[in-house]
């Protein structure tokens, strides 16, 4: 996790930077989370983050289809705020984070 807080620390704060690295253990690492946002319909979405041009908008309804109410109620839980907080947030940070964590536009393999 310090890799995670070295690289996402400045970008989406500490205290997500937690909740960020549950989604990515909780789908099987950043391909994981790329694949479960590709199956929900949000291919060009996700690719955006991914790739070197701009990173497209997503919407809390979208990520909670994407990860699911199960992960997005833990993850609030967890955290000490609303689902909708929750939900808020990681449409706010997880696009940044995903992109900070592809700097050459490609999902590393180890990741």
């Amino acid at each position: 996790m310090s890799f995670l807080k070295g690289v996402l620390g400045g970008v989406v704060g500490a205290g997500m930077v937690t909740v960020i690295n549950n989604v990515l253990e909780k789908h099987g690492g950043l391909q994981g989370v790329v694949d479960q946002f590709e199956k929900q319909g949000l291919g060009p979405t996700v690719k955006s983050w991914v790739g070197t041009g701009p990173n497209q908008p997503v919407s809390g309804d979208q990520i909670h289809s994407a990860l699911g109410a199960d992960t997005v109620k833990e993850l609030a839980t967890k955290a000490g705020m609303s689902v909708q907080e929750m939900l808020q947030k990681l449409a706010q940070h997880l696009p940044q984070a995903v992109d900070k964590l592809t700097p050459d536009g490609v999902v590393p393999k180890s990741a």
